[in-house]
């Protein structure tokens, strides 16, 4: 099989069809990102991409392979895109990027604010955030779910969790916007606007503490420097915007729009809400908006998919190729919301799978089961505003999402 261009419009237009015909041609295969010159392994089979990300032979970091001679693909795509070299640090050095020890201190430092136990008491909050922004909504208009109510409920809670002020949260969602852009250089702006406000919001609240995540932070490593650093920090909070909403405002997008085009699969949600929470891992599964992970690196050579994959080269997991496998879902491209999971535990690796599992990933489940009842129950005639074939994509590699959904409440 030829490199797989990781641009290619058609890829990114239709990801599932896409890599569901390279995993059946050729389960590991080449691919490469534009500018780049350095190509990567894609694996698109679910055992496959669960053994990328759950062993120790596979690291994300490659400073942590013995040798110091590997190349930081990503912080040469950092660089490429235009961030200066003093912020690239933020970009590359986070929670994500750890492993090990390093990896697990970090995530010892947030894992209680998104305890199951955590989660569940954010919940009446999260339905307060989701009303209010549902009561906002006009009737006698086109409505972009999009931007009026997927994107605003995400952010307005991971920033009242972290403790970003309510008056700063529209910059946040404005970074956030164009942190996607491709166009050359376009990353550079919000990427140092996020770090030099955390570098000015850390000394505020400093002096004036508050019941909220980055005080904690604060606290953490002003008792211990030595164990979280100035740059951690930093890139800790910034990463936990960032991941605290993209994800779930586009599992809300695209699983709405699932839901509008599948009339029978709704009309049976509507009448057994009770299969909300199987719905929501049946919608990430179906049409999660990640699809492929950050590259991990082999830490030695490894046998993989009837290929090897050498000592540093890089590696990307494709989710949504492995959340399509038939060798591991049955009728994999049919929308079932009673779809079965394995007991309590997820089968499908739209969260991803492994140590660097999404920390959020049980707030995020609950934001969607929050903001599909609320469209549910609220707005009984809630339908699309267009054809579903005029929906439009925002496109770019490695993620799936509506730059809009039109649709009509009443």
């Amino acid at each position: 099989m030829d490199t797989v261009n990781l641009m290619d419009p058609a890829l990114m237009t239709d990801p599932f069809r896409g890599f569901s015909r390279i995993r059946e041609e050729a389960p590991i295969a080449r691919a490469c990102f534009p500018g780049q010159d350095t190509p990567i392994w894609l694996v698109t089979r679910y055992d496959d991409v669960k053994t990328v990300l759950g062993e120790h032979r596979f690291v994300n970091n490659p400073a942590s392979i013995p040798g110091g001679d590997i190349p930081d693909l990503r912080e040469k795509l950092m660089k490429a895109r235009g961030i200066p070299d003093d912020y690239v640090v933020y970009l590359t050095d986070g929670i994500l990027d750890l492993d090990g020890d390093d990896h697990l201190r970090l995530r010892r430092l947030v894992s209680r604010a998104f305890t199951a136990r955590r989660v569940m008491e954010m919940r009446p909050r999260v339905e307060e955030i989701s009303g209010r922004l549902l009561d906002a909504l006009p009737g006698d208009r086109v409505v972009d779910l999009v931007e009026e109510y997927a994107y605003p409920l995400p952010i307005t809670v991971i920033c009242e969790l972290v403790g970003i002020p309510e008056s700063d949260r529209p910059l946040w969602r404005e970074w956030g916007a164009k942190m996607v852009s491709l166009s050359p250089g376009a990353m550079a702006e919000p990427v140092i606007s996020m770090v030099d406000y955390i570098h000015d919001l850390i000394p505020r609240r400093r002096a004036a503490p508050a019941d909220d995540l980055l005080t904690g932070l604060i606290k953490a490593h002003d008792d211990d420097g030595d164990r979280f650093t100035d740059t951690e920090l930093i890139t800790m909070v910034l990463t936990l915007v960032l991941a605290g909403h993209e994800t779930t405002a586009h599992l809300i997008g695209n699983g709405t729009a699932a839901l509008l085009t599948h009339p029978g699969q709704l009309a049976m949600l509507r009448a057994r809400p009770e299969l909300m929470p199987r719905a929501v891992h049946e919608l990430m599964r179906w049409c999660g908006p990640v699809q492929g992970t950050r590259v991990r690196y082999a830490a030695e050579d490894v046998e993989l998919g009837g290929m090897t994959v050498k000592r540093g080269e890089a590696v990307m997991a494709v989710l949504v190729s492995a959340n399509y496998d038939p060798r591991r879902f049955e009728r994999p491209d049919r929308l079932d919301l009673t779809r079965e999971e394995d007991g309590r535990r997820e089968v499908h690796v739209g969260f991803g799978h492994g140590l660097h599992y999404c920390l959020g990933a049980a707030l995020a489940r609950q934001e969607g089961e929050v903001a599909f009842a609320g469209l549910l129950s609220r707005f009984p005639k809630l339908r699309l505003a267009v054809a579903p074939e005029e929906l439009e994509r925002q496109l770019m590699p490695a993620s799936w999402r509506l730059a809009s959904l039109p649709v009509l409440l009443r």
